[in-house]
């Protein structure tokens, strides 16, 4: 099943144009029928989707991934679009992603390279370059033989095969390797770096909040909202990379707390790539309490705010206080906004965690926010006018807010 190019995308002659298929593997396979989220990485890394193809298989195909008639409708595809190349939702093999290429003509790229090709393109500080080349080489690493074609073996006289292509493709992965390892130390001093200040801030009594969540769900719009900072915020995929810390004072507490935006998680998030930001990551797993940002608008939030706790779990961070800000608020409709900003979620496992709903971009449920974090930072049952105490889930007592008779499912989540 294919769908061509929409009127708009046709406009932009000037793009490189990209076929996009993904692969419905069955139960427990990790799928997109629409490529949605697939289509607007490509946009985050320059590509324009011309075609979305959408194959069912039980299983990969070994050599082409989805078998070769619907590699030939691929290739089709790709010629009658003009396409520069394809992108598939799922991770290839090296094998399967050399023999697409051999097949249809153009490069091939996974959706782990392609995530990886935007955080190269975003990365700003000396930290995260270091973070994104060293999740790329050991990515490209397994591919040197398919991807640089002055790697290629050399063709000597009559059947005589090999020469000094080889020997480079050796020579080239030792300089990789020792170009990892070299990366790996680097980044240890940075980790050492960070557990410095780190500590440092937990000497002068600094309270640590940390803002988490999927991509483009309005992190940094909502960290420049609370901090007045500029830091850089789009509607786009991984907008922003390096971690930003600010302080953020707070006058219901007569305190300041520090703020952290840090990179936003998305699905299928490469595991070396988690691996390579773990130092980045860090932030939010030393944190005190989490802001878990969420769409409240997205078509999927349940699917996101799942694949985040996942991430979390991944770097241990998943046993911290959090409280789940529901964002883009303005984006509602009227017919399905809360009855109220404010209110507490019941988890499958019994823990009671608040929740409230706020629009970074207009500025409303901000207060009640910065009283929430308050509450966390510095505990105050009066300012309850009804002197109702409730507990966190990291066990202090605080005022509840919750009127007589709310219950926990004020709002639709699906």
């Amino acid at each position: 099943m294919s769908a061509p190019a929409s009127a708009p995308d046709q406009v932009n002659a000037n793009q490189p144009r990209a076929v996009l298929v993904g692969v419905d593997l069955g139960p427990g396979s990790s799928f997109e029928a629409t490529l949605d989220e697939l289509a607007l990485l490509a946009e985050s890394a320059g590509d324009l989707a011309v075609a979305r193809v959408v194959a069912r298989r039980k299983s990969p195909d070994p050599a082409l991934f989805v078998g070769s008639g619907k590699a030939d409708e691929i290739k089709l595809l790709v010629q009658a679009h003009g396409a520069h190349g394809v992108i598939f939702d799922q991770a290839l093999s090296p094998a399967q992603q050399r023999n697409l290429e051999r097949h249809l003509g153009v490069p091939v790229s996974d959706r782990t390279a392609l995530i990886l090709e935007i955080f190269a393109a975003r990365a700003q500080s000396h930290e995260g370059k270091l973070q994104v080349e060293l999740a790329r080489l050991q990515y490209l690493s397994t591919r040197l033989v398919r991807r640089w074609s002055h790697l290629e073996r050399q063709q000597g006289g009559t059947g005589v095969r090999g020469g000094p292509g080889e020997a480079q493709i050796e020579l080239d992965r030792r300089m990789i390797g020792d170009r990892i390892k070299a990366i790996k130390e680097r980044l240890v001093k940075v980790k050492r770096q960070r557990s410095t200040q780190r500590r440092a801030r937990e000497r002068s009594g600094t309270y640590s909040v940390s803002l988490v969540g999927y991509t483009n769900a309005g992190k940094s719009t909502l960290f420049n909202a609370l901090t007045k900072a500029r830091t850089y915020a789009a509607d786009q995929l991984f907008a922003t990379l390096d971690t930003t810390t600010r302080s953020l004072y707070l006058g219901e507490a007569g305190r300041s707390v520090s703020l952290s935006d840090t990179v936003g998680f998305i699905r299928d998030l490469p595991h070396k790539l988690v691996e390579a930001f773990r130092a980045t990551l860090q932030e939010a797993a030393d944190a005190d309490v989490l802001l878990h940002v969420i769409d409240a608008a997205g078509p999927h939030l349940q699917d996101q705010q799942a694949e985040v706790e996942r991430v979390l779990e991944e770097i241990g961070a998943d046993g911290l206080p959090q409280v789940l800000v529901y964002n883009k608020l303005d984006m509602i409709e009227s017919s399905q906004r809360p009855r109220q900003l404010r209110d507490e979620l019941t988890r499958a496992n019994g823990q009671r965690v608040p929740r409230v709903f706020v629009s970074a971009r207009t500025g409303e449920g901000l207060d009640l926010l910065r009283q929430l974090i308050a509450e966390y930072a510095a505990p105050a049952p009066d300012l309850n006018p009804r002197g109702v105490v409730t507990t966190l889930p990291d066990g202090r007592a605080v005022a509840a807010v919750r009127g007589e008779g709310e219950s926990d499912d004020a709002w639709p989540v699906d």
